[in-house]
């Protein structure tokens, strides 16, 4: 078995970060595993600009703001191991990694950093009914197909979600030549930016139905491929409504539902799981509840951009560092950050109040839009921030003081609407 002082499970934007930061704080035995054929993740497929400014203060495309990072880790003496898959982590920091050509390893890290992103729920995972039949992709296999492989799925498309990767491959293929139908969200809000509903959608004249969803995919004669799809309003319990239904031909579907983070590995390891981001439950240094496990980016809580990936990143690996050169942290008490139920989720989900204890970034999602609200933290004192507005699809980041979690045996964190008098 050989050891390293860092192993990072993932070669996208987050593990690059993590291990660079790591390195920083001057850990040098360091490996990055990446299941591909090159480093950068999901980003390498990203072809859309709108990505790094935050942490480049410039607009780079998915491709550019990987390189940027790639570069950074090849000045390193960081080694990578690419076309390597970890198949299995052990609670000791023991791994199995198949490799292609290494072969069968033995591993073990003195940290581990956990950060294999996420994955797209497929139709089975939402149970749409209809013919079993070509023609329906995640949209993020859409955009692999079309960004990275150079090939066409379809000419006229409906997109089931509303999600960001769904509103980028309306404007992909409208730009391609395809025509897009419609994008049918069952939720009465869409569930990506903003900026994405203004220049994917509205720039494009493509019409968006709220409160829908589809409820039959029919094949064609040969029953190879899709010919149509029926699409219907839904209740508030969202249930179709007999009668709203309409029928749009088409030959292809994708589906922008949701994303899961990817934690078949966390499992393995034994790491506690929070039923709520899907996502290990870490405590303010991103460490799980495996000591010397740490977990950052889309396996730890689906993010809306890859700058605040980086950050979290950033993060993740200072502490690793930290951990690798200083053992275990003495802790005086543990907080549980608790939460009211117009929030969906909220990360970290524990606090270990130490000597050093500094500000801490907390992150969260409401579970509804919300106008005219504030966001109350409530320790020995209670502190409110006024917010116009807050939606699902935008993740929230607030900063809970140090004297705020000093002084308290508990914290938690509120949003309610303002009531008019």
């Amino acid at each position: 078995m050989k050891e390293h002082s860092l192993i990072v499970v993932g070669g996208g934007p987050a593990g690059l970060a993590a291990a660079f930061s790591a390195y920083q704080e001057g850990v040098k035995d360091i490996l990055i595993i990446e299941r591909d054929d090159k480093l950068g993740g999901i980003l390498n497929q990203c072809i859309h600009n709108g990505f790094g400014l935050h942490r480049f203060k410039e607009e780079l495309t998915g491709p550019e703001y990987a390189y940027r990072y790639e570069q950074l880790v090849k000045n390193t003496d960081i080694k990578v191991l690419l076309n390597s898959m970890v198949i299995n982590i052990s609670e000791n920091r023991e791994m199995t990694v198949l490799s292609r050509d290494e072969g069968l390893l033995s591993l073990k890290g003195k940290a581990i950093v956990l950060a294999m992103g996420c994955r797209e729920r497929t139709r089975g995972a939402i149970s749409i009914p209809g013919d079993r039949v070509a023609g329906i992709f995640t949209a993020g296999t859409a955009q692999r197909y079309m960004n990275i492989s150079g090939y066409s799925v379809g000419k006229n498309v409906v997109i089931l979600g509303s999600g960001d990767i769904g509103l980028i491959m309306a404007r992909r293929m409208t730009l391609e030549g395809s025509k897009v139908l419609a994008v049918v969200e069952l939720c009465p809000y869409s569930n990506g930016l903003n900026r994405n509903i203004v220049q994917c959608l509205n720039d494009f004249d493509i019409p968006l139905y709220l409160k829908h969803t589809i409820t039959d995919i029919k094949a064609d004669e040969r029953h190879c491929r899709v010919k149509e799809v029926t699409i219907a309003k839904v209740d508030d319990n969202n249930q179709p409504i007999k009668g709203s239904e309409i029928h749009i031909a088409c030959d292809t579907v994708l589906l922008s539902v949701g994303l899961i983070p990817e934690n078949e590995l966390s499992k393995k390891a034994g790491v506690d799981l929070d039923k709520k981001t899907k996502g290990p439950i870490v405590d303010d240094t991103l460490q799980t509840s495996i000591e010397g496990i740490f977990a950052c980016g889309n396996v730890l809580q689906v993010h809306d951009l890859v700058d605040n990936v980086s950050q979290e990143a950033q993060k993740a690996g200072k502490n690793a560092a930290r951990y690798i050169k200083e053992g275990k942290r003495k802790i005086d008490r543990t907080v549980k950050l608790e939460f009211n139920d117009n929030i969906s989720y909220i990360c970290p989900q524990i606090i270990n109040v130490t000597d050093s204890t500094d500000d801490i970034d907390v992150f969260f999602r409401v579970k509804k839009p919300i106008e005219n609200c504030f966001i109350e933290i409530k320790s020995s004192t209670a502190r409110r921030i006024k917010k116009i507005k807050l939606i699902p699809s935008e993740m929230e980041k607030i900063t809970i003081k140090k004297d705020e979690i000093i002084t308290s045996p508990s914290l938690s964190i509120s949003v309610e609407a303002i009531q008019d008098d």
